[in-house]
């Protein structure tokens, strides 16, 4: 039996306090991130969820952990929820405090885009991963035609809220949980103790108005899919959609309405788990990996050089590098090499991405009168010594040439990702890229 583990913080390369525990005795190592609606502290006190919990001990390592915002974890501001960067960087957080360098992951709900993301990110990081009654998008589109409607996604959000710390939110989600008024006062409690109603609201609708599908081309660790088809907080086809961007996923269909994995029939769930999990994995390929990628570029250099004269442009040019190389430092950007004028980086998260090149544009503009111009897309790239190759490169470069003076343009892939971060833009329409198939949507960085 294992006995109740301690809880512990970790603190993020950030200064952010995650909650996080480990326990089990398993040959494999697991992270287990807990959403909205179950509390670290309190998991061990349901006898639903401890059973869980002791169930995946008891075939893995486990470190589970709050994610920010929820829990024992880091608070966030409602009126600037953290982006789906800021949830995949807990991933890496609970790894390094847990002492791991790789480890599979075991997710549901809204825990599980965060997952996507740092999986495609950080593939030599995942073994393997769970995904259960998960999303990529929960908004409707062509493609997703069962995805809730855009107008209704605020309403949804403000049920949750006005619901929420009675237990009703839980019965909604988890009716096997709520059986009667005892079930709902305990989870009326963990509701209240996970999250406040204003924030799990903030939450819930910027992880429903995100979008990782164009990230799931990049996953590469094995990645078992697993839909309840009565979930009624997240549709069963959403798993299928899933399934068929990842390459070589499985889909497994499981009858049941509650949508923890927990609940339920967990029996059937935890042995599809623990037998994906458990069993002999294939080595991801490691030189392919999703990356944001920044171009930048000085506005009228020729003109600039032919002001300056040879020595003072070559001078410029080295104050421009040592400003854009501070900035790269302050936001986790990975400088790729030099453009003549301008500058490649990557960046592990696209949020930070977009926060450099605006701080690019106003550094390099405030301290050498020079006017820059941005261009940022999030794909899959191959990696190549310390180069970067491939359509994702080839993309942002695009982008940039798209961009004015003073201007971070960037494509709706990382508009997609980075909902909810208080970044705001500007639609600039379709564009043809040169030597790209089809029209891209861009968008101009406004605040």
């Amino acid at each position: 039996m294992i006995e109740v583990p301690q809880t512990r913080y970790a603190e993020s390369p950030e200064g952010v306090y995650l909650a996080y525990q480990t326990f089990g005795e398993g040959l494999e190592d697991l992270l287990l991130p807990l959403p909205g609606g179950v509390a670290l502290d309190l998991a061990w006190d349901d006898p639903v969820i401890s059973a869980g919990l002791r169930r995946l001990g008891t075939f893995s390592r486990v470190i589970a952990f709050d994610c920010q915002g929820f829990g024992s974890s880091w608070r966030v501001d409602p009126k600037s929820v953290p982006a789906l960067q800021t949830w995949s960087d807990c991933y890496g957080t609970a790894m390094a405090a847990g002492g791991r360098q790789c480890a599979a992951i075991f997710a549901w709900g809204e825990a599980t885009s965060g997952a996507m993301l740092f999986a495609a990110t950080y593939p030599e990081c995942v073994s393997s991963m769970v995904l259960v009654n998960a999303y990529a998008r929960n908004t409707r589109s062509t493609e997703c035609p069962w995805g809730m409607p855009e107008h209704l996604v605020k309403a949804y959000g403000a049920a949750i809220r006005d619901n929420w710390g009675t237990g009703v939110a839980t019965k909604f989600r988890d009716p096997s949980l709520v059986q009667n008024e005892e079930d709902q006062l305990r989870w009326a409690r963990m509701e209240r103790l996970s999250a406040t109603p204003d924030a799990v609201e903030a939450a819930t609708i910027s992880v429903m108005r995100s979008d990782v599908t164009d990230v799931l081309s990049a996953i590469r660790a094995p990645t078992l899919v697993i839909s309840r088809v009565g979930d009624r907080h997240v549709r069963y086809e959403h798993g299928g959609y899933i399934a068929d961007r990842i390459p070589g996923a499985t889909w497994v269909r499981l009858e049941g309405g509650d949508h923890t994995p927990f609940a339920g029939d967990s029996e059937r769930l935890l042995n599809e788990a623990q037998d994906f999990i458990t069993g002999s994995r294939l080595v991801p390929v490691l030189d392919r990996v999703l990356a944001t990628v920044l171009f930048t570029d000085i506005v009228d250099s020729t003109g600039h050089a032919a002001q300056l004269g040879d020595r003072q442009w070559r001078e410029a040019l080295n104050r421009y590098d040592d400003l854009v190389m501070r900035q790269l430092e302050r936001f986790r950007g990975r400088h790729v090499k030099g453009t003549g004028d301008g500058t490649l980086a990557t960046f592990d998260g696209p949020a930070r991405a977009v926060e450099c090149a605006r701080a690019i544009v106003r550094r390099i503009g405030d301290d050498l009168g020079f006017h820059i111009r941005a261009g940022i897309h999030t794909g899959e790239v191959e990696t190549r010594g310390d180069d970067i190759a491939g359509m994702a490169v080839h993309i942002a470069a695009r982008v940039a040439e798209c961009a004015s003076a003073d201007q971070v343009i960037t494509s709706s892939t990382v508009k997609d990702l980075v909902v909810g971060s208080g970044i705001e833009f500007a639609d600039r329409g379709e564009h043809e890229l040169k030597g790209v198939p089809g029209s891209w949507k861009l968008f101009a960085v406004t605040g």
